[in-house]
């Protein structure tokens, strides 16, 4: 067993602690840390028994089911968040997690990847493609913050209907990017996957039923403990001396992307950045083009005023992120120091976003 494998298995340890924490009124400061532990395997094996499945079922419905799951976890908690009406740190877990795997995750792939390798080498027009898709989504953010601030007087409803429209045209979007990933052009994006199942040794097929066992709990089980994390972060950020602006754009993603963002390093680290980048990368897509138009659209349902209209600052910050690692991975190769870069960024965002006040609301 990998020491990664052995750490999800050990955190496991923390789910009846948090529920035992909640029942017996712990404080809020040790159910939200111990919620926070206890979704870390739990993602962990929701990707696993993803992948499992992914076996059994072929190459086209596992992508499939691989994307639909692939941000599972973070989506849940947002969704939580949500329903209890933390719209405003909602939207700084969507900015937090596109910076976070195109800064940390990537960053740290490319570093320590770089570290063992001189250069590493990717598919440039998967990154070209990529950059695209992410640069349509700080377009598709940037027009109701834009509408929002240069008109006197807009309703909350015609933001809410603008993102509304927003949202299908960027789900269309993804169902076309899975398309092209899956279908037309997936020889662009077997090379890591190739090489990955060439290294693996041969055996029997997964039990499918298993595996679905074990997704379906894994689900069930991080839903509990995304309400047990949401109920008490306002009192343990506050008693932590943390705005919910930085806990919702720093914390919040790690948690949720703690076990993709391991895969992400591990697998750079035995140069396949191909599937590093795909792993990195199309988690940043996945939150922009389907996660967030999800969240506008449960919003419209839940009747919680959930839109597009982020504030500049995040808005800032993600246009930013999207600008320096689509222009470092252009090129189609990468080394220790453009990962370095990728890091620095990270922490200055990172630091920006612990200093900054209270605004509307977040904090």
């Amino acid at each position: 067993m990998s020491v990664k494998n052995t750490i999800f298995l050990v955190l496991l340890i923390f789910i009846p602690i948090s529920l035992a924490a909640h029942f017996l009124e712990w404080g809020e400061l040790i159910v939200f840390i111990t919620a926070g532990l206890a979704i870390l395997p739990l993602a962990a094996w929701m990707g696993t028994a993803t992948e499992e499945i992914a076996v059994v079922v072929g190459p086209s419905l596992g992508g499939l089911l691989n994307a639909t799951f692939g941000n599972a976890t973070e989506l849940i908690i947002a969704l939580v968040a949500l329903k209890a009406g933390l719209v405003n740190v909602v939207k700084a877990s969507l900015t937090g997690s596109i910076i976070g795997n195109l800064l940390l995750v990537m960053g740290l792939s490319m570093f320590l990847g770089g570290l063992r390798y001189k250069e590493q080498k990717f598919q440039s027009v998967v990154a070209r493609v990529n950059a695209s898709s992410m640069n349509l989504a700080v377009i598709a953010m940037l027009l109701p913050t834009a509408m929002n601030y240069t008109s006197v007087g807009i309703s909350e409803k015609v933001l809410q209907n603008l993102s509304l429209a927003v949202a299908v045209v960027l789900i269309l979007v993804y169902a076309l990017t899975l398309l092209f990933s899956m279908k037309t052009h997936a020889y662009l994006y077997d090379v890591g996957m190739a090489e990955t199942e060439a290294e693996e040794p041969s055996h029997q097929p997964p039990n499918i039923w298993l595996w679905s066992g074990v997704l379906l709990v894994c689900t069930l089980l991080v839903a509990i403990e995304s309400e047990l994390l949401v109920d008490s972060l306002e009192v343990a950020t506050s008693q932590l001396g943390l705005t919910a602006l930085f806990t919702g754009v720093i914390l919040v993603p790690i948690i949720g992307n703690a076990a993709e963002h391991a895969t992400a390093v591990t697998v750079a680290m035995k140069d396949k950045m191909d599937l590093s980048l795909s792993v990195a990368v199309g988690s940043s897509m996945q939150i922009a083009l389907f996660v967030a138009p999800v969240l506008v659209i449960a919003g419209w349902i839940f009747g919680q005023p959930m839109d597009l209209d982020f504030q500049p600052f995040e808005l800032v910050a993600v246009a930013v992120s999207v600008l320096i690692a689509n222009s470092i991975s252009s090129d189609g190769k990468s080394n220790w120091l453009e990962g370095i870069l990728l890091l620095a960024a990270y922490s200055v965002l990172g630091f920006a976003f612990y200093f900054h006040p209270v605004i509307d609301g977040i904090g």
